[in-house]
């Protein structure tokens, strides 16, 4: 199968893999809202492999590769790629775990998930962890890429506990995968410290010296698109990769559009009731709520909607609180 990843025009647009965050039903409403020319890849929260080889541990994690056929209809009609994340740290696993998306899906893409900071998942020696294993890392990438004709990239950082970009986007490389995401910080930095872009020019020469044909694409403190193009004309890399800035504006890939408010209480609703047509009682409600803030934000009255919406707990609730405040407002 060719890689889309060299099919796209540069610069290209993707929102980030992020745990309880992009499901199904809000990538579906990041989709309503883009504009074609802005968005060209979306990812599935993070998959667990040891889960989706395990009989019992599948029915847990599978809920993250669900795509709604509501959402398919959207990705088929704007073009725009969808890409699986899987994480863990035995190669065996992820070749099992890839073979079943592989037979069971139909992605566009796999992607390895070298990058996640969080403290419990780099315990286990996952996802940012392999950094600091190369061997590991590459018997990972070779087994996924055995186990599929999809392409393969791989999601990571400049470094553990600091910087080595230049030494592990070379490794990388050699690895021969359809494309890297950087993120521009290390695994310490978290997100305590700004994204440090300069890392990109040294990964960016590195690419070009050695496989110029592999796709590298940039993640870290990016709040618009105009930011994203700024940083292009510095970095001339192939697309950026968009994490936080959607929490700040659902819209971002929509970047000539300036929703009303009867805009974002509309998408607040179609998410919410997208949310639980979706998974009903099988995910928790609370888990909905941490978008409220991000459709309910700098208008008159928006704090105290907000605070209200926070003590919504079903459906119900939460239509009745908006069209309350439409009514009281005159929307």
């Amino acid at each position: 199968m060719e890689n889309f990843w060299n099919k796209l025009t540069t610069p290209f647009f993707a929102l980030a893999p992020m745990e309880d965050v992009t499901d199904t039903s809000f990538r579906e409403i990041v989709l309503r809202l883009s504009h074609p020319d802005y968005l060209h890849v979306l990812y599935t929260e993070f998959t667990n492999t040891d889960g989706l080889c395990h009989p019992i541990g599948r029915d847990k994690v599978k809920s993250r590769l669900v795509v709604n056929d509501s959402e398919k209809a959207l990705l088929k009609e704007k073009k725009v790629k969808l890409v699986a994340q899987i994480w863990g740290n035995n190669p065996e696993k992820f070749y099992e775990a890839t073979k079943y998306i592989d037979e069971n899906y139909d992605f566009d893409g796999i992607d390895i998930n070298m990058g996640c900071p969080v403290k419990k998942v780099v315990k286990q020696g996952s996802c940012s962890a392999l950094i600091k294993f190369p061997d590991l890392a590459g018997e990972i990438i070779q087994a996924t890429k055995e186990a599929t004709k999809l392409p393969v990239s791989i999601k990571t950082r400049t470094g553990f506990t600091k910087h080595i970009t230049e030494e592990w986007i070379d490794f990388l490389l050699t690895q021969e995968p359809a494309a890297i995401i950087l993120h521009t910080r290390t695994q310490k930095m978290q997100t305590d410290f700004p994204a440090e872009w300069e890392e990109m020019g040294k990964a960016f020469d590195v690419r070009n010296n050695c496989k110029p044909h592999i796709p590298l694409i940039g993640n870290g403190d990016l709040f618009s698109i105009q930011a994203a193009q700024e940083m292009h004309q510095k970095y001339p890399i192939e697309g950026f990769m968009i994490g936080r800035g959607i929490f700040h504006n659902p819209w971002f890939f929509n970047p000539d559009f300036v929703p009303s408010i009867d805009h974002k209480l509309n998408a607040l609703l179609d998410h919410s009731r997208l949310y639980i047509e979706t998974w009903g009682p099988h995910r928790n409600f609370q888990v909905l709520k941490r978008f409220f803030k991000i459709y309910v934000n700098d208008f008159n009255g928006a704090s105290s909607l907000r605070a209200q919406l926070m003590e919504t707990n079903n459906l119900e609730e939460v239509e009745k609180t908006i069209q309350s405040f439409k009514k009281n407002s005159l929307i």
